[in-house]
Parts: structure tokens; C-alpha cells; sequence
């Protein structure tokens, strides 16, 4: 019996996957077929997979599309998301032998996290609808599993063997009334503040109305990297009340933005580089210049098509490569304001 016209089976490298309803539309407002998703992560590869191997990648899956009129939800994925949709951390029944995973004890239990390493894990989670890849600021082969051969990550105290964190994430979270223009505004003055502790910001484009800043740092705690961040959070509210505030509650961020360092803690995660969004339009969670960012007039700014950002990295290669850096500086001291 042969294959319906839609589902083939090719290889990837070395890997042999079944791909399955290539025809069905993952993106309703566009039309944005599983066959152009997997096309897209195929090709973004190169600079992608450098960001997400040796980590715990969550996944947002959307097996029956975005729906148009998709509203926002947050990257935390607290925020309930439409019906159909999920949020998956474990391996997934059925996976292929050679997918490489590792079991983490978090506070929900022990999770098997999928570990992507090469453009066939990519291809096949993309086949699963996996548009949104997420994971955290710590690296996998920094931390020493227990006899168990699972990984605890620490909760506030230290952990022997527990994972280290190479880079800080600020997470620019603009509130209602506030848009990107504001949030360009915040990030340059986070680089500026960063740059003084010694450390080499990094933007990138959330894919909507937000950005984050990243900075890559020799291994430390992540509950340092928090604590530093923190501080950094109180410090700019302080002295940029209007722009900037310290407050998590939502109704307190109307027309300003919010740093949220709890982005750094070992159990959260924030969308990696280069991968999709599940927005209404395909968008792509872009590392961006800082020239860019200072250039923003308007809300179409910094939001980039699939497309855009395979012609951008054609142009100009992986713009987040600082993020890879040999020698990373060391975690400045949190200072208290």
C-alpha cells in the first residue's frame, strides 16, 4: 500500500524519518503548511541547533494549527493556551532509539527532557507540530547525574553536581499600553548597564512586542545569575521609574516594562533563538543588531517572517554568536540598590 501524497519518508544525515500530513496548515492566517515548518528548522540548522544542544528542550505543540485570531500568551506558558495546543517536556511516546534525552528531577517530578543536537531531532520534532522550542539558561553536561542517572536541579540551596548556567537572560516584558518602541528603549539602557559590569549584550526579538537580553558568562549558579539579575531589575526601576518596573503584578506594569529575572531560575526556560513562534503569523524569535534596536519607530519593527530571518542569516550569519563565545567573562557581583 503506498504512502498518501502527503506523508514521505527521507533522510536527514545519518537518520531515516517518517514525515507525516506535510500538507496540513499549522498557521491558519497564513496558510503555513508542516511541510514549510520543517522546511524552515531544516534550514535554520546551522545556527540554531549551537543555541539549543546540550540543553532541556520544552516544546510548544500545536498538532491541529494556530487558529487565526490566535490572542498572546506569555512564553512561560502560564497563560492557558488554545485548545489543542500543549506544552510537552517529556520524550514523547514512540520516539526513535537514537533521540537523545535526560531525566531532570524538578519540583513537578522527574522530567525526560529531549536534548536536540543534530537537524534530525529538529525535523522530527517539527513533524510533531513542535513550533516553539524553549530552554533554559544551564547546559546539561555541566551538571553530574546522581546514581539514578538523573539530574536534580537545585531549588535554593547549592547541589552537588547540580547544572551550571553560561549565560544571563533579561526578559523585557512590556505591560499594556506599552509597545516596542518603549521596550527598544529599555533594552539599549539594560546593554548600557550590562556593558558596564563587563559583560557583551546580546538582543533578540521575542517575535511580538518583546525582547530579551542575553549576555554569555563562565559557568555559575543559576540562582546567582538570578540574584544578579534581580538587583538589576530593582536598580532600574529605581533610577528609570518611568520606563522600568520592579513589580510583578500585572496591573502595576501598565505603560511600563518589566525586567523579569526569574527567567534565570534552573526550572524556568525562554524561547530559543531562531525558533518559531505560535502567533497568528509565523513569526521567528530573531537575534537582532544593536543598531536595529535603536532604530525602532514603530510596531512592525523587529518582527521577522521565517523567510526574513533564512535571508538575514544568509547575510550576515548567527547574529547571536557572542552567545558562543570561548571565554566568557565571569558573573558580575549583584549589587543592592
Amino acid at each position: 500500500m503506498s504512502e498518501p501524497a502527503s506523508d514521505v519518508t527521507t533522510r536527514v544525515g545519518d537518520r531515516t524519518l517518517a514525515l507525516t500530513n506535510l500538507d496540513r496548515v499549522l498557521y491558519q492566517a497564513t496558510g503555513t503548511t508542516k511541510a514549510e515548518v520543517i522546511s524552515y528548522y531544516l534550514q535554520i540548522a546551522p545556527v540554531l541547533l549551537p543555541h539549543v544542544a546540550d540543553r532541556a528542550v520544552s516544546r510548544l505543540r500545536y498538532p491541529g494549527g494556530v487558529p487565526a485570531g490566535l490572542p498572546r500568551h506569555d512564553s512561560g506558558g502560564s497563560t492557558p493556551v488554545p485548545d489543542g495546543a500543549f506544552w510537552e517536556k517529556n520524550l514523547p511516546a514512540g520516539a526513535p532509539a537514537w533521540v537523545p534525552h535526560q531525566p531532570v528531577r524538578t519540583g513537578d517530578g522527574v522530567v525526560d527532557y529531549v536534548l536536540v543536537d543534530e537537524p534530525a531531532t529538529l525535523v522530527w520534532l517539527a513533524n510533531l507540530a513542535a513550533l516553539e522550542l524553549h530552554v533554559p539558561q544551564w547546559r546539561v553536561s555541566s551538571g553530574v547525574p546522581g546514581a539514578d542517572g538523573v539530574l536534580d536541579l537545585p531549588d535554593g540551596e547549592a547541589r552537588p553536581g547540580e547544572p551550571l548556567a553560561d549565560r544571563l537572560v533579561v526578559d523585557l516584558d512590556p505591560g499594556a499600553g506599552t509597545g516596542i518602541v518603549e521596550t527598544a528603549r529599555a533594552a539599549l539602557i539594560v546593554a548600557g548597564r550590562l556593558a558596564q559590569d563587563g559583560l557583551l549584550p546580546v538582543p533578540q526579538t521575542s517575535g511580538s512586542k518583546g525582547i530579551q537580553v542575553y549576555a554569555a558568562l563562565a559557568p555559575a549558579r543559576s540562582r546567582d545569575v538570578w540574584a544578579y539579575a534581580r538587583a538589576l531589575n530593582a536598580e532600574l526601576a529605581h533610577r528609570h521609574p518611568r520606563l522600568f518596573v520592579a513589580s510583578m503584578a500585572v496591573a502595576a506594569r501598565a505603560g511600563r516594562v518589566y525586567l523579569d529575572y526569574n527567567q534565570n531560575l534552573a526550572a524556568r526556560n525562554t524561547v530559543a533563538p531562531y525558533s518559531l513562534r505560535s502567533r497568528e503569523r509565523p513569526t521567528v524569535a530573531t537575534p537582532v543588531t544593536w543598531e536595529e534596536v535603536g532604530a525602532v519607530t514603530g510596531p512592525g519593527d523587529l518582527r521577522f517572517s521565517p523567510e526574513a530571518v533564512l535571508d538575514r542569516v544568509r547575510a550576515h550569519g548567527d547574529l547571536a554568536a557572542d552567545l558562543r563565545m570561548s571565554d566568557p567573562p565571569e558573573l558580575p557581583a549583584a549589587t543592592p540598590v
